[in-house]
């Protein structure tokens, strides 16, 4: 037994309320920053491609990104709340191992979220300039994704933790991890391969759109979709094959319901692919949905692969205490209304979206 592992928490509820918020929360989290990331990227070029056409289209997208970043890091928040209540006493020994790189996250956040709103709002004005403010903001999100990357792999791998009697100062990284880099490099390359698609739909929806940029948004948005889907298909075996090989099996027949999720997954993958090559817009976007839920639902099942000789959330002692969990739900549901009213003043100006050509 790991003695560098905590003692976890007692929870007010049982385990399964908790785990059913993060399996609900978490790919929402990823749908939204994967649009924002891809987003960001597919601006970039078309700053450097400098075009008439391209710089409108950068423009476009500068004034979707600060809401797709701000509707991301709300959604992250929660689900890295329910992570903590669940898998508190391995996530937080992470933290702490890597705590110089890990407490620089929320500057580094800021100044993304910084250099996008004026990326939207001097866009005319920044010339060359636009270029070095995306970017920065695409490369800080990139940044920060590496170290959650690294946060995740120590936290679930507790012998790595003996790092930090090493460097006390919390400046270790696992970069000694053979699964960090196709982890990391597997989630990016979905995320822009997400954006991609995001951007797309904004050239479908967005009537108001002068028609070249429309169609230019929507040609590069399916190129890159469709590219990138490609690469992250041949990046996700990559990741599968470094994981432990007791992990492996838990997909390859070791586990009945890994395994379908597995086969599940690698199946509307390829149909998801395949739609778009035919550039059907519309159908990918409802297709990807499940499959980013599917694809977390694998995520969990590695954690869970991985944690096994240590601790299984059911472990947890629960000592009943049910008000907060009413109040949570009554704040939740409340809140939902002025977050769609919110949404239906931002979409207000939008026409309705015209039957796909």
């Amino acid at each position: 037994m790991n003695t560098l592992i905590p003692a976890p928490d007692a929870i007010p509820v049982s385990w399964g309320y908790f785990k059913f918020l993060l399996m609900l929360t978490f790919p929402l989290h990823l749908i939204l920053m994967n649009s924002m990331l891809g987003s960001a990227a597919i601006a970039l070029y078309a700053c450097l491609k400098g075009d008439e056409t391209s710089k409108r289209l950068a423009y476009e997208l500068a004034k979707v990104i600060p809401f797709l970043i701000a509707f991301a890091v709300n959604l992250g928040v929660a689900a890295l709340l329910f992570l903590q209540v669940l898998y508190g006493h391995f996530f937080y020994t992470s933290s702490i191992v890597m705590g110089a790189y890990w407490i620089a996250v929320i500057p580094l956040v800021l100044v993304a979220y910084y250099s996008a709103y004026l990326f939207d709002f001097k866009f005319s004005s920044l010339g060359k300039g636009a270029v070095a403010l995306v970017s920065l903001s695409l490369f800080i999100f990139l940044g920060i994704a590496f170290l959650f990357s690294n946060n995740i792999t120590f936290m679930l791998d507790p012998e790595a933790w003996n790092v930090y009697f090493a460097k006390p100062a919390g400046t270790s990284l696992n970069l000694g991890d053979p699964v960090l880099l196709p982890r990391y490099l597997h989630f990016i390359v979905g995320g822009i391969a997400v954006g991609g698609l995001f951007v797309a739909l904004v050239g479908k929806m967005k009537r108001k759109m002068a028609s070249d940029v429309r169609a230019a948004a929507e040609n590069i948005g399916m190129k890159v979709f469709t590219f990138f889907t490609g690469v992250q298909v041949a990046s996700g075996f990559w990741f599968l094959l470094s994981l432990p090989q007791d992990v492996i099996r838990l997909f390859t027949g070791g586990d009945a319901l890994a395994t379908l999720i597995f086969i599940a997954g690698f199946l509307l993958a390829l149909v998801v692919l395949a739609a778009g090559i035919s550039r059907k817009v519309y159908a990918i976007a409802v297709l990807v949905v499940p499959l980013v839920y599917i694809m977390s639902f694998m995520r969990d099942s590695v954690r869970s692969g991985y944690l096994k000789p240590h601790f299984s959330p059911e472990s947890l002692q629960v000592l009943p205490q049910y008000s907060p969990m009413f109040l949570f739900f009554f704040v939740l549901v409340a809140g939902i209304a002025p977050v769609v009213w919110m949404l239906r003043k931002a979409l207000g100006s939008l026409p309705q979206a015209e039957e796909e050509r």
